[in-house]
């Protein structure tokens, strides 16, 4: 064989295992664009600066052009400061940096819309899922429990994994993020945090605004790899980390694959 059909040979073997090496981030306009793909059920499209609801209820701004800094787009995110930070895949660990907090930053306002906007709303549309030993209510909207489904059976061909699994500490609890003015996505049913056991949680380890300590992460990557193939992400990617959290947010892990926003790089 020559060497240049070798050397043919091994780009396309490299291509094909690696296929969003070097992406270019996706601009804005790509963000929102997976957004509205990562939500058939509600959302239409984009006009100008909106969101475009099925429903046919008021379009929601994109981005509302404040400067924020993160404590800021933390307590009063709009959507554009929601899809800001890209979040990195794989079942490896990196130290995020300062401030890093992908999928951390949300806005509330979307959030209501897809999935409620009291508790009484989110309620009605909460469905059981049978969760290594337990049952679970977790939000039909969106595809969310239907997803969670998919984890847990991937899960459970791995019973070596389940003590890490199992008691949840729990899917629906509409509230606030604790210390904070966001709601959590507990609030819409669409976040699931593991056994409490193996957790490790910025503020219980000592955390304090402007001086986060690190942790030693203590679930399988693997755990982690799974959820995110099912269109969750982890919080033990965040500089304010919380190693035990899982929420479903399909448009920051489809725009991570268009990036090639890989952890294990």
């Amino acid at each position: 064989m020559s060497t240049k059909r070798l050397l043919a040979g091994v780009a396309a073997v490299f291509l094909a295992a690696c296929p969003a090496a070097g992406a270019a981030e996706p601009d804005l306009a790509a963000r929102v664009k997976l957004l509205v793909e990562a939500y058939p059920e509600s959302l239409s499209g984009v006009e100008g600066n909106t969101l475009i609801f099925k429903d046919g209820g008021p379009p929601l701004e994109i981005d509302d052009g404040k400067a924020k800094d993160h404590p800021a787009a933390l307590a009063s995110g709009d959507v554009e400061d929601s899809l800001q930070q890209i979040y990195p895949l794989g079942p490896c660990e990196r130290k995020p940096e300062v401030d890093f907090d992908p999928g951390r930053i949300r806005s509330d306002a979307l959030m209501m819309r897809l999935f409620g906007a009291s508790a009484k709303a989110v309620g009605a549309d909460l469905v059981p899922v049978a969760w290594f030993g337990e049952t679970l209510r977790v939000t039909k909207r969106q595809g969310a429990a239907a997803a969670l489904e998919k984890v847990r059976d991937a899960l459970a061909a791995k019973p070596e994994l389940k003590r890490y699994l199992s008691p949840s500490a729990g899917v629906f609890n509409w509230r606030k993020v604790s210390g904070a003015k966001n709601m959590s996505v507990h609030s819409f049913g669409a976040a699931i945090d593991l056994n409490t056991k193996f957790a490790d949680y910025w503020i219980w380890s000592g955390g304090k605004p402007g001086r986060v300590p690190t942790y030693a992460n203590k679930y399988p990557l693997e755990i982690v790899e799974i959820f995110e193939q099912h269109g969750f992400i982890w919080g033990g990617r965040w500089y304010h980390y919380d190693t035990m959290h899982f929420e479903y947010r399909p448009e920051l892990i489809a725009i991570a694959k268009a990036a090639g926003a890989s952890a294990c790089r």
